[in-house]
């Protein structure tokens, strides 16, 4: 591996890397409890390459391994790789808001050329992954996503159906009148509390979402992060529920990388 130039997203579950090499961009993807190890190898095998960072941990690796890096703001990197990805889907949105979902998730505002950040939510991925080892007793992330895909939701959440019922509901009654609100007893399967959980953290991601989307006029929402990655119940679920409130949702290829592509981009 001899990239030119070098991108790294650095967050609070995972190191993202963009690199290019021979014209071409790669991403790499590594824990971090794997930080010291494979920043020591980049050093090692790309010691002259130019390298941006960003995110919550892009200060500490400056100061610990790359002292001559630069450091682009984390809404900003996003906003240019999503914005090159959504290009090379053959998507054009003038006007969007961007939701990246990490380890927490932040909800940024792309208007008339101008990128910034509105709000966020610690509701994301490490609700995820600490809930669902909670909840299951599974620590590994696609484990956990299996088991999701494996469940019902409403085994385990509280419906509107189940408050109005036996009489019909004015609402639709497929909707979550409380998380988890149907557990009383240890009867629950594993799969149905980590269904369960997904659809919690998709309904709160949608809510907050939806509110800024209509709050600044804007109909398309843009979902990135790590945590969609090989997650098919969570984006099954965030696509129905932006589409329900009368939103258009949007997933691009290579999205968990888009803060790690923008920062190379930026060089």
């Amino acid at each position: 591996m001899k990239p030119a130039k070098i991108g790294i997203d650095a967050g609070g579950s995972l190191l993202k890397m963009a690199f290019e090499e021979h014209g071409q961009i790669h991403y790499k993807s590594y824990s971090i409890d794997e930080l010291y190890s494979s920043m020591n190898w980049l050093k090692m095998t790309a010691p002259d390459a130019p390298i941006a960072l960003t995110g919550g941990k892009a200060e500490y690796l400056q100061k610990e391994f790359f002292q001559n890096a630069r450091i682009i703001p984390e809404f900003e990197s996003s906003s240019i790789g999503a914005s090159y990805l959504m290009k090379q889907d053959g998507i054009s949105y003038e006007n969007f808001l961007l939701i990246n979902i990490g380890t927490g998730t932040s909800i940024c505002l792309k208007k008339e050329g101008d990128i910034s950040r509105l709000s966020g939510s610690g509701v994301g991925g490490g609700t995820l992954m600490g809930l669902g080892r909670l909840l299951t007793g599974e620590k590994d992330f696609s484990k956990l996503v299996s088991l999701a895909g494996s469940g019902k939701a409403e085994h385990a959440d509280l419906m509107v159906k189940d408050i109005y019922s036996p009489f019909d509901s004015p609402l639709d009654g497929s909707l979550t009148a409380s998380n988890f609100g149907k557990i009383k007893d240890d009867q629950v399967s594993k799969e149905d509390k980590a269904a369960s959980l997904t659809n919690m953290v998709a309904e709160t991601i949608v809510l907050l979402s939806t509110q800024a989307a209509v709050q600044h006029q804007i109909d398309d929402i843009i979902y990135i992060g790590s945590t969609l990655r090989h997650n098919a119940p969570l984006k099954h679920l965030l696509e129905k529920y932006t589409a329900m409130l009368g939103k258009k949702p949007t997933f691009i290829q290579n999205g968990a990388s888009c803060g790690a592509l923008g920062a190379l981009l930026s060089l």
